[in-house]
């Protein structure tokens, strides 16, 4: 230990009290940290600060985005974690410990890890998870069947893997978080979920897929597939789920005149309009790819502008009638650029 570090008065505690101390900190200062001494720096990269912050209640929700940067040569996909600024403005700082992401990935995430799956050529599936509190990269076991993965979601700990086999047939398969292995079954998609390519959500322990005329729900308990017609009113896509309720936003554009963000109720079956967010409809308007994420129990609205992406924190509030209000927390420009959004995470660090 440097002498520097030696004669500060917080080095002379016991190595327990420091992590406890570090601990109750926001995960946001700990780069920070780092940069104090080699000491702090690897208390704050370490599994037992994280462990500690658990035992404690002291974890924050924290939004990674994976971006392409469509200035470099070879398109560069990189994954960025929201962080808040002193002044109270946001900002996406690019995580540079991280290698630059596979082509054609799903990812997924569940308490502080990402799970990452991809393809090479003959469908050779490149699978691997990212530690959010080391910000390090493990690979994953092989997966048991060749094929190339499109979707991806996470149900009570395991990863369900939707992608096409050598056939070019769509299959799924299973991977259980808890163990760290691959389940042995494969499970095929009947000719209509062979047609799912616009996402999925998970609402009920079930699986929402939806392809371009009809929405499809698979149950993991009964291993069969179901259709869910109410859901077929509107074309929802880039979605996410608040406590069992999907969200979506539909930019209002020279095709649809009544966009703006809509609910579903998977209990009643019944979809609403979230009331309360007028203001987003010319903000948003003709906006390529607007997607919702569930940013711990709020939602995280991500559009592009021009050549600017554009993130707007909205809070929920359900009253008594049924009705949902959503109220914008702030809006403010993240980046400016020729970057293409791909995905938008919430781990719990």
């Amino acid at each position: 230990m440097a002498k520097e570090e030696q004669s500060s008065p917080i080095m002379l505690l016991p190595h327990d009290v420091i992590v406890d101390i570090l601990a109750r900190l926001s995960r946001f200062d700990y780069p920070i940290l780092s940069l104090v001494c080699k000491h702090f720096q690897s208390i704050v990269t370490s599994p037992e600060i994280f462990t500690r912050r658990s035992l404690l209640g002291r974890t924050e929700h924290c939004l990674y985005v994976f971006l392409v940067d469509e200035d470099e040569p070879v398109w560069r996909k990189r994954l960025y974690i929201l962080c808040p600024k002193a002044n109270g403005e946001h900002r996406l700082v690019l995580i540079r410990s991280l290698p630059d992401m596979p082509t054609y990935i799903s990812q997924t995430a569940t308490g502080s890890r990402i799970y990452v799956f991809s393809w090479s050529n003959k469908h050779h599936m490149i699978t691997l998870s990212i530690d959010c509190g080391s910000h390090t990269v493990q690979p994953l076991p092989d997966v048991p069947v060749l094929m190339s993965p499109r979707m991806a979601d996470i149900i009570k700990g395991r990863i369900y893997v939707i992608g096409y086999d050598n056939g070019w047939e769509r299959v799924m398969v299973v991977f259980n978080t808890e163990t760290q292995m691959w389940e042995p079954r494969m499970i095929r998609l009947d000719k209509e979920g062979n047609k799912c390519t616009d996402g999925c959500a998970v609402m009920g322990d079930k699986m929402y897929m939806r392809n371009l005329s009809k929405t499809l729900v698979y149950d993991p308990k009964e291993s069969k597939w179901e259709r869910d017609e109410m859901m077929n009113l509107h074309k929802w896509k880039n979605a996410c789920v608040v406590d069992d309720v999907l969200y979506f936003y539909n930019p209002c554009d020279f095709y649809d005149r009544e966009g703006g963000l809509r609910a579903y109720d998977q209990k009643q079956r019944r979809w609403r309009v979230v009331n309360g967010l007028e203001p987003l409809l010319p903000e948003t308007t003709s906006s390529a790819w607007p997607h919702v994420v569930n940013y711990g129990g709020k939602l995280a609205l991500f559009y592009l502008k021009r050549n600017e992406i554009w993130c707007d924190e909205i809070s929920l509030e359900t009253r008594q009638d049924g009705e949902i209000w959503g109220k914008v927390e702030w809006c403010e420009r993240l980046v400016t650029g020729n970057f293409d959004f791909m995905k938008a995470l919430d781990v719990v660090v």
